[in-house]
């Protein structure tokens, strides 16, 4: 059989652009945070990871231009070999004091990172722990390792305990969990999960992609709850509150070395680009520097959320800027999306297998910078959709 068969049976995608839902890969020819343009169609932004609004700040901009006068375009080469410079280990410095942890390592990209740090400590006599509504990333980097991988309800300890029970004592053990669950928004429930980590000796990665920035005063869920000193390793990428792109860990000095000489996608991928680096670097600076943006980004999720709350809309779990509305229906689900687009606001469709079944949604997530006045917009342009698909 033509191993091409299965592509050109695929459909999907030509279907849902001739019905005019199609609503991934968009190309926008302008980007300044707060609002996008799409082929002339203005639209305000809430499908954006960009949550401290640091990708135009001035200081970011000049670090990124300055770096690329500098090195050029490229390190060409591997942090392994040819490809470290001085500024990727100020910044692994400066993320590990960021996090309260004694070391980091800087890989090429977030999903990079959950691959190789995964990959590398699970062994074949290992057990990785995953709640269901993990990243992708996290579950493709235990796919990676020789061990066994094991799966609880999501934010559900008592289930997790049940699969502590049914584990080899003696085998080694990694958790890892989402600190902000990237689609509802939600927090992993680390004090309850830390004393059943401690008690069946796992060890604990936390992937703060969606959390540096948001939650601890901008250092992550660990700090948030006070807990970072019991969590192993902490995780997050640059692409979104670092307003750049790339990934971290960080760790005891001893596992991050490990790390650092097995993760094969460190190894045998580029080093981040100069100019990431940099702008990764001083975006660490502002956040540091301006504490007011965590507090911004946090009260502008609130205010959504009461928002859509007092609409008789469905937000699920969410804490945090990520606020999602719960629609459970794919064609509703992109009936809406549409809407909102054509109306001027940009949010994410998101639908089954990204999340389960009964949970499909529109992920919409805020920046720093969002005016009160587009805030309000949004909101009135969402009441009007909604009333009109029924949804309140």
């Amino acid at each position: 059989m033509d191993i091409f068969e299965k592509c050109f049976r695929y459909t999907d995608v030509k279907d849902a652009i001739a019905g005019g839902y199609y609503p991934y890969f968009l190309p926008l020819s302008e980007s300044e945070g707060t609002e996008v343009t799409y082929k002339g169609h203005r639209l305000v932004m809430c499908g954006s990871n960009n949550y401290l609004g640091l990708t135009t700040h001035p200081k970011v901009k000049e670090a990124g231009r300055k770096a690329l006068e500098r090195f050029g375009s490229s390190c060409t080469g591997s942090r392994f070999l040819n490809g470290t410079l001085e500024m990727h280990e100020q910044l692994e410095q400066e993320l590990a004091a960021w996090v309260g942890k004694p070391a980091a390592q800087v890989f090429s990209t977030g999903m990079q990172t959950n691959l190789g740090v995964i990959s590398s400590l699970v062994g074949r006599s290992d057990i990785v722990i995953l709640d269901k509504e993990d990243h992708a990333s996290i579950v493709d980097g235990a796919r990676l390792g020789y061990g066994r991988m094991a799966r609880y309800r999501h934010n559900n300890t008592t289930n997790l305990e049940r699969v502590f029970q049914a584990m080899n004592e003696q085998a080694g053990k990694l958790l890892v969990v989402d600190g902000v669950f990237s689609m509802e928004g939600d927090l992993a429930d680390l004090p309850s999960i830390v004393p059943l980590c401690e008690e069946y000796g796992a060890r604990i990665m936390v992937d703060d992609a969606h959390g540096i920035g948001l939650t601890g005063g901008g250092r992550g869920t660990a700090a948030h709850f006070s807990l970072t000193n019991h969590v192993g390793l902490i995780m997050s990428t640059f692409s979104k509150s670092l307003a750049s792109l790339g990934g971290f860990v960080a760790g005891d000095a001893d596992v991050i070395s490990f790390i650092k000489h097995r993760a094969r996608s460190l190894i045998f991928s580029a080093s981040p680009t100069p100019a990431s680096t940099a702008s990764a670097l001083a975006a660490l600076g502002v956040m540091r520097d301006e504490p007011e943006r965590v507090v911004r980004v946090n009260a502008i999720g609130q205010k959504m959320r009461d928002a859509y709350q007092a609409l008789g809309l469905n937000t699920g779990s969410s804490v945090t800027p990520i606020v999602p509305i719960i629609i459970g229906d794919d064609r509703q689900t992109f009936a809406a999306w549409r809407m909102l687009f054509n109306e001027g606001v940009f949010v994410n469709p998101v639908i089954s297998p990204a999340v389960t079944p009964g949970r499909q949604m529109l992920r919409t997530s805020y920046i720093a910078t969002h005016t009160d006045e587009q805030l309000d917009r949004v909101i009135q342009i969402v009441e009007a959709v909604s009333r009109r698909l029924g949804l309140i």
